[in-house]
């Protein structure tokens, strides 16, 4: 299974699937291997409990031109646009160089440099599908301290 959707996050620590993308790779909860660790930064201000890690081969490239190794990841529950996020643990395992102004990243192998360069259009939609679900998430925030605000009001 290819993933379109994979944004490249130099800043972060973590290799996150979302639980979307396990279910189109065939996977379920019972594949995932029990994590007690919170991880925080993807909701902002909130912690995150993962359902569980689990270890997937990762090939960047085509059939006649890539690379491939086994990449650890985090399972989060929850919407986002992207498919998965790849952060310092698989940048550092391929030993990718990223050219975030040109949105190309280049990886050393073998048979000389694989050279990949970002799909502008889907990039532009993940971003505005991301932007869409930060707002629902900050309107949500916004009801729930209302309803609590009310709720202490209403008390006294």
């Amino acid at each position: 299974m290819w993933f379109k959707k994979v944004l490249i996050d130099g800043g972060n620590a973590l290799n996150i699937l979302f639980a979307a993308a396990l279910t189109e790779l065939g996977l379920t909860k019972d594949d995932l291997v029990h994590v007690d660790s919170l991880f925080w930064g993807i909701i902002p201000g909130r912690t995150t409990q993962p359902l569980g890690q689990i270890t997937l081969p990762v090939q960047f490239g085509s059939a006649d031109h890539f690379r491939t190794k086994y990449m650890n990841f985090f399972v989060a529950d929850f919407d986002i646009a992207y498919h998965t996020i790849l952060g310092r643990p698989a940048l550092a395992k391929f030993m990718v160089v990223l050219y975030y102004v040109y949105l190309v990243l280049k990886i050393p192998m073998e048979q000389g440099v694989l050279t990949l360069r970002t799909n502008i259009s889907t990039a532009y939609e993940c971003e505005r599908e991301g932007l869409t679900l930060t707002e629902a998430m900050d309107l949500s925030a916004r009801m729930e301290a209302c309803i609590a605000g009310s709720k202490k009001a209403h008390m006294t």
